[in-house]
């Protein structure tokens, strides 16, 4: 009861909605898409396809840049999930995966490319890391992005069921329920290695564990913008019952940081707790109650396209049931103004960055759009 009357204190709080001047521009229309992204040297855009596609766009044409369709298992939160390049694509033409594979495990694979970056190389594919996921099909995470330190990270979930019984999140020998940082080349006969610098790669721990302590990360994503020479890191959280996050946190901070789960869920205690709470838990910058329709948060990026003036250094994101964007002003130990962005996703599945800071948002159904400046009214 407390914590319901503190979510809602906080709502009655928040400044009221103001849209702001945005509308979307469809770009085409795929097969479950669940994220977008663009590699530095290869124009156009890819957009991964849930059940194992890559569709490469480039304007009114667009292609099948990567098929492993036999390799995946897809449906509800399984399935192809992500892709990333990394920032020396344009010569090693080596980019990354991350899927559901048939075993139900999570997997996160290497691929290289034809010369140009516009096909996969067949016989390419190597597998850098397997994640067993035991048991249930949901909490499996899903995001890859390169950080500005040049190593790749992963959110991975607590491997799925309800408050996190087996304490995956807390427990930092296993790699459910984290922010993973890991070099993804081979080196020295081993697939990849850890940075010496994790937090936990000199004593008990796994070395490829960066942050700990998440249910579903299923998107997040670096502001390089908000303060030069300082990246923030920012998580959105899917939450159980009651409450769906946003964390927020330097990346500096972040190394070695709890973000709660499963003794918090947003800010209240989680009834499956084992105290004592461990000190120095890192809470979220945004907090929103259950209710309503909504279901699942689906996390973005600040915006730094400077054509989305009414958007810019604002971090945009949405819910999957409910499918209306915000944004709201990213602090450290807070945020402020959340507001409508005045555009829906039906389905929102997940957003993706382009060129220039272009930000995308997909949405299960099929459709993948461009936010883009609205006309200003007269």
């Amino acid at each position: 009861m407390l914590a319901t009357a503190l979510a809602g204190l906080l709502l009655a709080l928040a400044p009221a909605d103001a849209d702001a001047r945005v509308k979307l521009k469809r770009i085409g229309r795929f097969h479950s898409p669940v994220y977008v992204t663009v590699a530095p040297d290869v124009p156009g855009l890819f957009v991964v396809e849930q059940p194992g596609r890559v569709r490469l766009v480039q304007g009114k044409r667009r292609r099948t840049f990567l098929n492993i369709a036999g390799q995946v298992t897809s449906g509800g939160e399984q399935g192809l999930l992500s892709i990333a390049f990394p920032p020396d694509f344009a010569s090693s033409r080596l980019f990354y995966a991350y899927f559901t594979n048939r075993a139900g495990d999570n997997e996160i694979d290497e691929f290289q490319t034809t010369p140009d970056g516009a096909r996969v190389l067949p016989g390419s594919q190597r597998q850098v890391l397997l994640i067993p996921h035991p048991v249930n099909t949901n909490h499996n995470g899903g995001q890859l992005q390169f950080g500005p330190d040049g190593f790749l990270y992963a959110g991975t979930g607590d491997g799925g069921g309800s408050g996190d019984r087996p304490d995956n999140a807390q427990n930092t020998n296993t790699l459910l329920g984290k922010i993973l940082r890991i070099d993804p080349r081979a080196q020295g006969g081993q697939p990849y290695t850890s940075p010496a610098s994790n937090p936990f790669a000199a004593g008990a721990g796994r070395d490829e564990i960066y942050s700990f302590g998440l249910r579903n990360p299923f998107r997040f994503s670096f502001d390089l913008a908000s303060k030069p020479g300082e990246p923030r890191i920012v998580i959105g959280d899917v939450g159980q019952d009651r409450f769906e996050e946003i964390d927020y946190e330097t990346l500096a901070a972040a190394r070695g940081a709890n973000f709660g789960w499963n003794d918090f869920e947003g800010f209240a205690p989680f009834e499956g707790a084992h105290p004592p709470t461990p000190a120095g838990t890192v809470r979220p910058i945004k907090v929103y109650a259950l209710g309503g329709g909504a279901c699942a948060l689906i996390g973005g990026y600040v915006v730094s396209n400077q054509r989305l003036r009414s958007l810019l250094g604002r971090y945009v994101y949405g819910d999957f049931c409910i499918g209306k964007l915000r944004s709201l002003i990213p602090r450290l130990g807070g945020s402020r103004r959340d507001r409508r962005v005045g555009a829906r996703v039906p389905m929102l599945s997940s957003f993706g960055e382009g060129r220039n800071g272009a930000l995308f948002a997909t949405s299960l159904n099929g459709p993948v759009f461009r936010l883009a400046p609205a006309r200003k009214r007269r």
